[in-house]
């Protein structure tokens, strides 16, 4: 810990000028050990700087804190196991250092048994060593820990358990001014010393941190966590005290009292009561006698007069009041069917069936005495215990066996209904069908079904999706696949739809779908003169002249009309004693014409033009002509068209294909190059002038 100290403050300048914000180097270490003390990831941690070096202090703060429980488990397992089989299973980073310091912490611990010294000359790296004179010195006899301590293999002594003391064999003592050289305290003849805490580094001078969590040298308890700090440690719970408790100093659990730290949330006219764990509200003000509190702090009247032991005596009456109830004597009552004579003595019958309805709402009535009763009419039933005619509900009573569908019970009756698409029939019990279709419901045709209707449409319409009996006209030209209906244009109709092409240049095939091209060279429909070539293209057609250039001669005849696949040729033809015209590689000079449509789909290269030549592909020096070159020296609009060379029947061949899209109406004509090569160089050379026409439709 000591070197990394040391380090940090080296770089405490460097952060502190990096970032606008004043981050000390301090609190970035502090941010990684407290995020490594929880076990998150120290390659992953979110940044509390924008500074580079805040973010590698963070990140190896984490790391040094992992590192140590990692090592303190190694540690704990040799010393409480002996063994670290365990540990062999799995092959992590976090296993590979805590098996590390366990295989160390029983190298210490094997030499403490054997009696070996504790500082062995073994080269087993800082960190081992550490741990291995650390567990060996763990109980040690008192000669052990002597010849450790006077040591000069280590330049070390051992001071309380914690400080380490470097000394040098010497029998003279000289006074120190003030620390001298030293780090922390000079103990005489320029000899250094650590406060408590820290170990002297080899340099005799420098003192860094002890890990008294490494070295198993912490007086934690069990379910306390060992924490290293600067020259010290603390002991940390790895449970909390849960809810309404707090961790005091002495890592013990006290309770938390809300009422004093005003944390409790008891309304106004309550008082906070203290508990264990948690607190009570008391309210403030005190009910009197006769009134009981609710949870609200309200005083509720009590009813004394339902208590199960009445609080008045036998003959009297309990009639309860606000606060409190009173007593009064007990009068003369009568029982039901009863009533008090005029001279209040005694009870006499009520006859319940005088006046104009009597008891009974108009069914028949007998009285009896203290008591009547009714004799109800068809329909209705007498209730014994509310004395009244009820009706009798004859669905609920013959469930399905009045009527064939609905049973509607009515005051002393009942009355049969029937479900929709069916009517009651003549004995008021059954139904029958009713045919909706006599009432035209559906826009177009309809069907009867028992007990409803089906409207459906003709050809070339559906049923509305919202009263299921108009028929709507289906727009066949914005299906879905109406795209592809029609070949240029479709236009909707009641019904149906029908199919346009363009105006000029095609005409409508018989399907009624497609759109066929007017070759309007055939037709004699062009307007080209006798001196053109008529040259059908898609949608129209083009009149072309082809005239040789000088030196050059045409071969065949002048046509009135240039099919696709027609090329007119010119060859060279020198005038005497014309060097310039025969040392031109140029050979012949090509006219061909190709009529192409808009791709709407264009997916891969289209093979358009084939540059055939007679040179073969496998030749020889001795042959003459031994390679083919072609080039693509015009006219290359957009770079849409490339040119490559292939074998075909042993020969060269130039294919030129259309690698990206065109929109048109578009006219342009490639310049191509087809040169033969010797072993001299350049023979000859052809040029073809193919003139492309693009139209502006796909079909």
């Amino acid at each position: 810990m000591g070197p990394w100290i040391v380090l940090l403050c080296s770089l405490f300048g460097v952060l502190h000028g990096q970032g606008g914000e004043q981050i000390s180097i301090e609190d970035c270490c502090k941010d990684g050990r407290d995020r490594g003390m929880v076990n998150e990831d120290c390659t992953a941690l979110p940044l509390i700087s924008a500074s580079t070096t805040c973010r590698i202090v963070q990140e190896q703060c984490c790391v040094t804190v992992l590192e140590d429980n990692m090592c303190t488990t190694g540690i704990n397992m040799a010393k409480d196991q002996g063994a670290c089989e365990m540990l062999f299973f799995t092959n992590t980073c976090e296993t590979k250092t805590t098996k590390t310091c366990c295989d160390c912490c029983l190298l210490g611990k094997a030499a403490q048994e054997q009696g070996l010294p504790c500082d062995h000359s073994l080269s087993l790296g800082y960190q081992c060593g550490l741990v291995s004179r650390a567990c060996c010195m763990d109980r040690a006899p008192d000669n052990q820990t002597t010849a450790i301590s006077t040591s000069n293999k280590e330049n070390e002594t051992i001071n309380d358990g914690s400080n380490v003391l470097s000394t040098e064999a010497s029998d003279a003592v000289n006074q120190c001014k003030g620390k001298g050289n030293c780090a922390h305290q000079c103990v005489g003849n320029g000899t250094c010393a650590c406060f408590k805490g820290y170990k002297l580094k080899p340099d005799g001078r420098s003192c860094e941190d002890i890990n008294e969590c490494l070295l198993g040298a912490s007086n934690c308890r069990g379910g306390e966590r060992c924490i290293n700090t600067e020259g010290s440690f603390r002991c940390q719970r790895e449970v909390s005290c849960g809810t309404g408790y707090e961790l005091t100093d002495s890592n013990n659990c006290k309770d938390i009292d809300e009422c004093e730290t005003a944390t409790h949330n008891c309304a106004l006219e309550f008082e906070c009561q203290n508990t264990q764990g948690s607190f009570r509200c008391r309210p403030k003000v005190k009910c009197g006698a006769g009134y009981i509190q609710d949870a609200l702090g309200n005083c509720i009247d009590i009813n004394e007069c339902v208590a199960q032991t009445g609080p008045c005596h036998s003959g009297q009456i309990c009639i309860n009041t606000v606060g409190s109830y009173t007593c009064k004597r007990n009068s003369v009552n009568c029982g039901r069917g009863y009533h008090l004579n005029e001279e209040g003595t005694r009870c006499v019958d009520i006859d319940e069936c005088k006046g104009p309805d009597g008891a009974c709402s108009g069914h028949g009535c007998i009285n009896l005495i203290g008591s009547f009763r009714c004799e109800c009419a068809t329909g209705y039933t007498f209730n014994s215990m509310s004395r009244v005619c009820e009706d009798i509900n004859e669905c609920r009573h013959y469930p399905g066996r009045l009527c064939a569908h609905k049973c509607d019970n009515t005051l002393g009756s009942y009355k049969c209904s029937c479900t929709t698409g069916f009517k009651l029939s003549g004995d008021g019990r059954n139904c029958d069908d009713l045919n909706e279709c006599d009432s035209n419901p559906c826009s177009q045709e309809c069907a009867n079904v028992y007990g409803s209707y089906q409207c459906y449409c003709r050809r070339g319409y559906q049923l509305s999706d919202i009263d299921g009996m108009t028929c709507e006209d289906i727009d066949e030209c914005a299906l879905p696949t109406g795209g592809h209906i029609c070949a240029y244009r479709c236009h909707n109709t009641p019904g149906s739809f029908h199919c346009t092409c363009p105006v000029n240049g095609y005409t409508l095939a018989p399907n009624g779908r497609s759109c066929h091209d007017v070759d309007e060279c055939v037709t004699g429909t062009h307007t080209c003169t006798e001196n053109q070539s008529c040259f059908n293209v898609q949608g129209g057609f083009r009149c072309l002249s082809f005239e040789c250039p000088t030196n050059y001669r045409r071969v065949g005849e002048t046509r009135t009309r240039v099919e696709r696949s027609e090329t007119i040729r010119c060859i060279k033809s020198c005038q005497p004693n014309d060097v310039t015209c025969v040392l031109d590689p140029v050979h012949t000079v090509s006219h061909t014409v190709i009529s192409m449509a808009t791709f709407r789909e264009f997916t891969r290269p289209e093979e358009i033009v084939f540059l055939r030549t007679t040179v073969p592909a496998y030749g020889s020096y001795h042959l003459g002509s031994f390679d083919v070159k072609f080039d693509i020296l015009e006219g290359n609009v957009e770079n849409a068209f490339d040119i490559i060379k292939r074998v075909e029947n042993g020969m060269y061949v130039g294919v030129v294909r259309q690698v990206k899209p065109l929109i048109g109406p578009l006219n342009t004509v490639l310049k191509l190059s087809s040169s033969n090569l010797t072993s001299q160089g350049l023979s000859h050379q052809n040029i073809i002038n193919v003139h492309v026409f693009v139209s502006e439709f796909w079909f």
